[in-house]
């Protein structure tokens, strides 16, 4: 297959067409502090957008956790991290002027006491103005306790013009029933608009960009239906096991860890309607119709729309791999499925009778997020003996990861004097028609949080709506467990054999990985 590299041309960005609005002076306050997500993502994100200048003029981190540091540590912990990028001079060191710390127990209210006290002294001192953002970098269990401390210590007020916001990280409850008991909790102390449900893949440039590929051009919204769009497949595939996360994920599974979100979301802003403006809630709630088309899932015969497995022993590059219930803190009989496919059919008037695949994977062949629409073949041929069949059909594909971009393939005439046909690929990157990276997709999302745009992130009914597609799925699979049979799949391989047929049985088959 040809490929077309750097095809695409790029006007410089237009100032007038750009509709971002600086956010204002704040506060950002992280409980879990001391782990893994603030180290990797929060703040390296919060230091990109402080060099970009995407920052308040006046703001300061205040990272809060069990752990006893000082200040001074705190800010150790990440200057070799922050200085081993590509930083203006001085810039990690003036960054690191903003970082503070505050230690306590997220179940003593003396420790909500303390960091009312201390946020007063810092909104003074940064100049601030009482508004703060709570990031709840912590597990989902202790998310009720530190929004209720929070609350009893008057930090979620907004009096006086001030605001307050939290953000919590999925996955958003259980099961339906603790999804409902802890917005429950949450709106006790807090109103809609000040919840922020974080979905790092919504962050992302190529998902964000489905809505402008859509709506700000003229040449695909006419096509994008079910009179010319034979399928849509959604694959997140991933590499690595289960690697430290074996308590939770022995508890979540694929279909919990990635469907309840991220593939329902990407599913969703496919697949939705045209919103009336670009408002966060004219935005959601047609994600939330288009949730509420989804097809439910039978009992009956629900292996012929779902598959699940789990990885076997294998190997990647000539290096064994442990099957997962060879990992560490992984059961040795365990049930969790680390691999999920399914087909969902949409019962509207755009997509009806037009199939979405949705595949997500641990320990597979290759690293890949990508959203393929494949569009149906020529209804006739007028080129000889080449039968219609013969000719690929077109396919736009929105890439993810681990490259962020858009290809369309197509077929096309080769060079020379033969008639001659070759699918073509024009390929479009971030990277190369921009000239610098794409953004760490918390960058764009704290941005959000601080901006007080909602539109990206998950609103208290589409969570609910998710969890009521897929519970049925889960009940099933633990009361009928031969309904839909685990499949064991080879690790460093392409999946079980069974999502396969899912396909070829509608006479399609998966993208290769």
């Amino acid at each position: 297959m040809d490929d077309l590299s750097r095809f695409f041309v790029c006007d410089d960005a237009r100032e007038e067409l750009c509709i971002e609005v600086k956010p204002d002076p704040c506060g950002v306050v992280i409980f879990g502090a001391s782990g893994d997500l603030t180290h990797r993502k929060l703040v390296p994100a919060l230091f990109e957008q402080f060099q970009r200048r995407l920052l308040p003029e006046t703001f300061f981190i205040l990272g809060c956790a069990r752990s006893e540091l000082d200040d001074q540590v705190f800010r150790d912990s990440f200057r070799q991290y922050l200085l081993s990028r590509e930083v203006t001079a001085g810039a990690a060191e003036e960054f690191l002027k903003h970082v503070y710390y505050l230690s306590g127990s997220y179940e003593d209210n003396a420790l909500y006491k303390r960091l009312s006290e201390r946020l007063t002294e810092l909104s003074e001192q940064e100049w601030t103005a009482g508004n703060c953002l709570y990031y709840l970098a912590t597990p989902p269990s202790l998310y009720t306790t530190i929004v209720s401390g929070l609350g009893l210590a008057g930090l979620t007020s907004q009096e006086s013009g001030r605001w307050a916001r939290v953000v919590v990280e999925k996955p958003f409850g259980h099961d339906l029933a603790s999804s409902r008991k802890l917005d429950s909790a949450l709106h006790q102390w807090l109103s809609e608009e000040q919840i922020y449900r974080i979905d790092h893949y919504l962050g992302k440039e190529t998902v964000q960009n489905i809505f402008i590929l859509r709506f700000a051009n003229a040449i695909f919204e006419p096509i994008w239906n079910r009179r010319y769009i034979d399928h849509v497949q959604i694959t997140v595939a991933e590499t690595l096991g289960v690697e430290n996360r074996a308590g939770y994920y022995e508890q979540a599974g694929a279909l919990r860890d990635m469907f309840q979100n991220h593939m329902l979301e990407m599913l969703s802003l496919v697949a939705m309607e045209p919103p009336a403006t670009f408002e966060a809630d004219r935005h959601r709630d047609e994600k939330v119709k288009l949730l509420r088309s989804i097809r439910p899932f039978s009992d009956n015969g629900l292996g012929d729309w779902l598959v699940r497995g789990q990885y076997a022993a294998g190997a990647a590059q000539e290096q064994p791999l442990p099957a997962y219930r060879q990992e560490k803190g992984v059961n040795a009989e365990s049930q969790t499925e680390t691999y999920v496919a399914m087909k969902v059919m949409v019962d509207n008037w755009r997509w009806q009778g037009v199939p979405f695949y949705l595949r997500s994977g641990k320990r597979l062949a290759k690293q890949v997020s990508e959203i393929a629409i494949t569009f149906k073949s020529v209804p006739h041929s007028m080129f000889g003996k080449i039968a219609p069949e013969r000719l690929q059909p077109n396919v736009l594909t929105l890439k993810i990861q681990p490259e962020e971009g858009i290809a369309l393939t197509m077929e096309a005439k080769r060079p020379g004097p033969r008639m001659c046909m070759s699918s073509l690929t024009l390929n479009f990157s971030y990277r190369d028609a921009f000239g610098e990276r794409s953004s760490n997709a918390y960058e764009r999302l704290l941005l959000d949080c601080m901006v007080g745009d909602q539109t990206l992130f998950v609103r208290h009914d589409g969570a609910e709506l998710a969890w009521t597609v897929l519970e049925p799925v889960i009940n099933n699979w633990q009361t009928s467990v031969d309904n839909c049979p685990l499949e064991f799949y080879e690790a460093g391989g392409d999946g079980p054999q069974g999502a396969d047929r899912l396909l070829t049985n509608d006479g399609r088959r998966w993208r290769p990985l």
